[in-house]
Order: C-alpha cells, then structure tokens, then sequence
C-alpha cells in the first residue's frame, strides 16, 4: 500500500506582507512547524506553500490535485479572503481540515500594549489573528456545499494535535479501503439473513473491490502443497500459538495445508481481507478445506488480512478498519451476559486476531463447529485486558453507516470451548448496552479491537459521509 499523501497549505493576505515587516516570514515558519508535525505522523505532506491570492489559489490547487491528495490541511495563518480558498477546495474535491492555531495560547498582553507603535501593534496582533477567517471560510464552503471540518487551538496544544492525528489516521483508514481487495469465497449461510450484504453498495460506500474467489482455486492450491512447505508452516503455527498436545498430527497438517492454500490464493489475488464460507454434501472435498482453515485465517488476521466467517462482509469490512487504526478487530459475537458482574461476553470460534491477544493463544481441537459441519481446529484466546472499542458497518433499511461503543476487556472467568472469548463492561451497563446496540439493527457480528477509537471511526466516517452512530 502507497504512503498517505496529505495536502497542506496556508492562506494570508498579501496586503499586509508590505505593511507589516517579517509578518509573512513569521506565519510561513509557523507552517513549517506543522509542515514538520504533520510529517511526523508517517505520511507524505504535500506542501503548496502560502497562498496569498487568487493566482496562487489556483496554482496550489494544481499542485495538491497533481499529487492526488486524501485530505486538505488548511492553516489559517491570519485573516485571508474566502476568495483565495474556494478555488482550491472546488478543484481539489477532497475533505478539508481548517487549522484555526493560533501560535500561543493567549496574546501576552503587557508586552503587547507596551509595544507603543500601533502600527507594529497590529502586525502582532494578525500573527494571532487566525479565529477571524473560520465564519468567513465556513460561510463560503457551506453554499458552495464543501467537506470540511476545523481543529481549534494552538500551534502545541496537545488537545489539538490528538485531533489532527485522529484526522490523518481517519484518512489513512479511507485510503486503505479504497484501495483495498476483499475476496468473497463460498456462499451465505443459509437463513442467517442478518449478515447478508449488498457487495455493490459497500463499493460504492467504501470504494472497496470486491474479488470473487473460487474454492475449487483453493483446493488446486492445496493439492500443490509440499512437505517442506508444511512443516515450515507447523513452524509458524508453533510460533504463533500454543499448540495443545490435544492437537493430533494429522489435523495439525490438515490445518497447514489449507493455511498455505488461502497464502496463496491471497497473495494471487493480491487480498487485503476475506469473507467465506462454504458447505455442501457431507464429506465433500471443499468440506474437508473450509473445515481447517480457522488456523490459517487466524495467521491472516494477525497479518493485516482480516478474515470473517460465515460470509460476513459487512464484519470484515469492520475488522479492516480497526486493523487500519491498529487496533486489532476480532471476529465477535455475543456469548452470554453476567448480570452478577455486569458484563458481556463476546467471542467466536475464530478466526481471531492473534495480535491483540491477552497472553498466549492456544490452538485447541474442536469436536463439532457449532451450526456448521464438521470438526477441526480451533482457537481459544481473550481479547488483551483494557480500553476496547466494538464497530460494527450496518446495512440500515435507508444507508451503510458505522455503529461503535467504546468499553473495557477485564479479567474475569471464560469459558474454555475452544472459541475467542472475552467479559467486557460498558460505562452503560450490560443491558442497557445489548439493547442500545442491538436497536440499531446490526448483524449479530462486530470487530472488537484495543484501546478507544472512536473518534478516528467518526472522522472516517464524516470523511466518507455516512454516519456514525455512538452507544456509548
């Protein structure tokens, strides 16, 4: 994937540069600082400079296009005319992020009026002067229907800087998507209507390719595989996981073969995530594939390739999202509630994210895939303990929007059938949050990753224009 290219430039007004000495010189250091800050965050900043006029406008807006920018960073240096703006947002068509910092905190204000020259008084003044432009710019862009936002404070106000990093990483999170692959194997689960997504939309919404894959493609795969290559892979799985001793070698190369078959097929198909899921007559060839692969699709996950069972598109699409935040994202669904401790159990008989794991991940024998055919392999982990953030994409009966919560991963008793499975509590409560969440009409999955994320997943979605719905 190619490196986030954001746009930066500032706006003046090239009146004053003559009237007040080094002003200009002093805003354009300014700039720099962000220029520097911005970078810091690993992404390319396209600089198109100070734009002081019309002309310019156009100039910079040529520049940033060229480059095919996600995101605008506008920093208002000082008062400066819409009319050096509007040009630049109408041809550059992407989101733009005003940066209304002024240098410090407040104006020193002693020091200020002791100056004694108005004339340099009001040079001083308009190097704080930033607040004065964002009606103006706002005004404009709401008739002229523009995407924009602001970020308010000072030029090292933490407060502020969080926020344009959220900005950024929201607009890597876009960049990801749009440039993403997502292979489609197999074919719904029968009757589980709730998962069922419209593959068009999701391109529409998210720009996301979706790749038809076939499990005939998988098998050819898995019928070319080696011996060496499976003992590399019975390697990386003992890398990776605990290996229960329960595990008996023929279900242990079982797993591997299938776990370098789907390495192939995404690599052919150059995936960044996948949703499947297959059955069909007892004791078919596919069977014996889609029944040993929540090894492999766990490697996947942990690897940026987020994998989701049972065909469950809209979940994948979430787990790719937070795994672009680095937050992880397991497969999850409701397992039970403890109403003596307050607290939801959500998990799944895999594919896990291995990466966001309190402890050691076991690999453990499973005798029966509840709801599905067959038996194999599977994982049993928690999700590390500490802030967690749960997104879900919805198909609503009118749009495709994010529904997120934000809770707590705590310790607690599990249990151990050989799934994922996680105690999470919510600032809410447990019923509250099951009825709030489930309101909302969600499928009965959801991504769950580390840490509180939020707000990126706001900005992303503001970026997209789809809403964001918060239960807590």
């Amino acid at each position: 994937m190619s490196t986030l290219k954001v746009g930066l430039y500032g706006i003046g007004l090239d009146t004053y540069w003559p009237q007040f000495e080094g002003l200009e010189k002093r805003l354009l250091g300014y700039q720099e600082e962000i220029r520097k800050s911005l970078s810091g965050f690993n992404v390319e900043v396209i600089d198109a400079g100070m734009v002081d006029s019309p002309v310019k406008a156009q100039a910079a807006a040529d520049y940033l296009k060229s480059n095919d920018v996600e995101i605008v960073f506008l920093f208002i240096s000082t008062y400066a005319l819409s009319s050096t703006v509007l040009p630049v947002a109408q041809r550059v068509k992407v989101p733009v992020i005003l940066l209304n910092l002024q240098p410090v905190p407040a104006i020193d204000y002693v020091a200020f009026n002791k100056l004694g020259d108005r004339g340099k008084m009001t040079g001083e003044w308009l190097a704080h002067c930033q607040a004065c432009s964002v009606p103006e710019i706002a005004s404009v862009f709401n008739r002229a229907k523009i995407q924009y936002d602001f970020v308010t404070g000072y030029l090292h106000d933490p407060e502020a800087w969080k926020e344009i990093e959220d900005w950024v990483d929201a607009a890597r999170v876009a960049h990801v998507m749009r440039n993403n692959r997502l292979g489609v194997l197999g074919h719904a689960y029968n009757g589980m209507l709730d998962v069922y997504s419209d593959i068009t939309k999701h391109s529409i919404v998210f720009g996301t390719h979706m790749e038809i894959v076939e499990m005939c493609e998988v098998k050819k795969y898995r019928d070319a595989v080696t011996d060496d290559e499976v003992k590399g892979k019975l390697q990386e799985f003992n890398t990776a996981f605990d290996v229960s001793p329960e595990c008996s070698a023929p279900e242990l190369e079982r797993a591997a073969r299938t776990s370098l078959a789907l390495d192939k097929l995404v690599a052919n198909h150059n995936l960044g995530s996948l949703a499947y899921y297959y059955e069909g007559e007892n004791g078919n060839e596919y069977e014996n594939i889609v029944t040993s692969v929540i090894a492999g699709n766990t490697l996947l996950t942990g690897k940026n390739v987020p994998v989701a069972g049972e065909f469950e598109i809209k979940n994948v699409q979430a787990m790719k999202i937070m795994d672009t935040l680095g937050a992880g994202g397991s497969f999850s669904e409701y397992y039970a509630m403890d109403f003596n401790d307050d607290i939801v159990m959500l998990g799944h008989d895999g594919p896990a994210h291995f990466a966001i794991a309190e402890g050691r991940v076991n690999l453990v024998p499973l005798p029966v895939y509840h709801g599905k055919p067959g038996h194999g392999l599977s994982i049993q982990m928690s999700v590390k303990h500490g802030p967690v953030t749960l997104l879900s994409v919805v198909e609503g009966p009118d749009d495709l929007f994010l529904l997120v919560a934000e809770g707590e991963s705590v310790d607690g008793p599990i249990l151990q059938i050989g799934n994922t499975n996680s105690r999470y509590k919510f600032s809410i409560g447990a019923k509250e949050f099951v009825n709030k969440w489930s309101k909302q009409g969600p499928s009965h999955h959801c991504a769950i990753g580390v840490g509180h994320v939020a707000s990126k997943i706001t900005k992303f979605g503001d970026l997209l224009g789809i809403r964001t719905v918060r239960i807590c």
